[in-house]
């Protein structure tokens, strides 16, 4: 059988014809990406795939990978940007090009949040590429588990009931996997971090054009992100889920399941929102109070909130 031809996944997605950064966006990108890994699993008795290397090489011969849900419609290049970065501090005057931008931009987060967070907490390589990517899939049906600049939240995602029912609950002790997350998100010292993110902003701003967004500002859509992240419902009483085994393109002998909501309505949440709600309420809401305070300080342009669309 021939080897399928790798995928470079930070090759720009072909767009219809029709048509820091560093802190503020990777808390939102980690807030509900954070969540999220480990909502897959292989059942318990089926053997256990080689680990795959944690990021790509950075301009390996690829193909482009599958589209992802049709963009919501940033807003248009004519109007000029709505919440310019250039208000909250100058860019640096040293920065890299984007493709020679990693150990800088490593640097620079290690300065401010110290070494071991950076290390327990986040995937430097490629970290501007994987927050820009993240961010835009945050308020999509998926975010590519492969592109998020966060490390996934330790241990399985906890069930209860019985293991043969049709659907469980997600576990009360499920939120405790998340506890060192939240307390990293509330630590981040907020002045420094929008500051640095005006610093590196045309590196991000770089990375959203190579995505498929020539002439869109990135900061306009981090705001709109964040507004649909804290837009996040809050449903009462214990959330059921139900396992849905994953088809892929290839008939597989060991094949993925994963858990989805058995509520239609919370399975048809955006990705970022689905995540949300699986950290638990009490972790959401103090989650959603770090966005909010990040929101204000990035949205410059004073527009009332207007959640992003799905797309």
């Amino acid at each position: 059988m021939p080897e399928r031809e790798p995928t470079d996944p930070y090759r720009p997605r072909p767009r219809p014809a029709s048509g820091s950064w560093a802190l503020p966006a990777v808390l939102a990108v980690a807030v509900a990406a954070g969540a999220g890994w480990l909502f897959w699993w292989r059942p318990a008795h089926a053997p256990v795939a080689p680990p795959v290397a944690a990021a790509p090489q950075p301009e390996p011969a690829a193909v482009a990978p599958p589209a992802a849900a049709p963009a919501s419609a940033p807003l248009a290049a004519a109007s000029g940007p709505q919440n310019r970065v250039d208000a909250l501090a100058p860019p640096a005057a040293d920065l890299p090009a984007l493709a020679d931008s990693d150990a800088h931009v490593a640097r620079a987060l290690g300065d401010l949040l110290g070494s071991q967070k950076v290390a327990s907490f986040l995937q430097v390589d490629g970290f501007v590429r994987r927050v820009v990517a993240t961010v835009d899939n945050l308020a999509r049906p998926q975010a590519a588990s492969r592109l998020w600049p966060v490390q996934p939240a330790p241990d399985r995602f906890l069930v209860e009931g019985p293991a043969d029912a049709q659907t469980q609950t997600i576990a009360p002790a499920n939120a405790a996997r998340y506890g060192a997350f939240v307390a990293f998100a509330e630590s981040v010292p907020k002045d420094g971090a929008v500051k640095l993110y005006a610093q590196l902003y045309p590196l991000f701003q770089a990375a959203y054009e190579e995505l498929g967004y020539p002439g869109k500002y990135f900061n306009d859509r981090l705001v709109a992100v964040l507004d649909h992240l804290v837009a996040t419902p809050e449903p009462r009483g214990p959330l059921l889920v139900q396992l849905t085994r994953v088809q892929g393109e290839v008939p597989s002998t060991r094949p993925w399941v994963r858990y989805e909501f058995a509520d239609p309505k919370l399975e048809a949440l955006s990705s970022g929102q689905k995540m949300l709600l699986r950290i638990g309420p009490d972790n959401a809401r103090r989650l959603k109070a770090v966005l909010s305070d990040v929101r204000k300080r990035v949205a410059t342009g004073g527009a009332v909130p207007r959640p992003a669309p799905a797309g």
